[in-house]
């Protein structure tokens, strides 16, 4: 008697013992996306701090978004290559009422930038949030 119940108990143990690593791994490579990518980098404008506020601008022209005015970054240059893949990361939540994260712009060397809240809507500069 004692057997049969020693018999039955084992495949329950590895079952149990399976099913809890198989969750612990979907559950930790849920968490490993760190950033987003926004097609591959065609070309830029500079904004001087003339236009707005003092502050140097760099518009960022991708496949996905292809027009100048929805992808700003602090800056005078750009030294993303024609081609490259370039990626959204969002790094930490700034202080304020509602914790805005900041972001940055990268590819896949060691090229990166702030994004800064700054689009052109209805051709006029202003302030929005991703």
């Amino acid at each position: 008697m004692k057997r049969i119940l020693f018999l039955m108990l084992i495949p329950l143990l590895f079952s149990c013992t399976s099913e809890k690593k198989s969750y612990s791994y979907l559950r930790n490579t849920s968490l490993s996306v760190s950033r987003r990518y926004i097609g591959n980098y065609i070309d830029f404008r500079h904004t001087g701090p003339e236009v707005f506020g003092g502050t140097n601008l760099i518009w960022i022209r991708t496949t996905q978004f292809n027009s100048f005015g929805k992808i700003s970054a602090f800056g005078k240059e750009c030294k993303f290559e024609p081609g490259e893949k370039i990626y959204i990361k969002r790094m930490y939540s700034a202080p304020g009422p509602f914790g805005n994260w900041e972001y940055q712009i990268e590819n896949d060397s060691s090229d990166v930038y702030r994004l800064s809240n700054y689009r052109y809507e209805n051709n006029v500069l202003v302030q929005a949030s991703f």
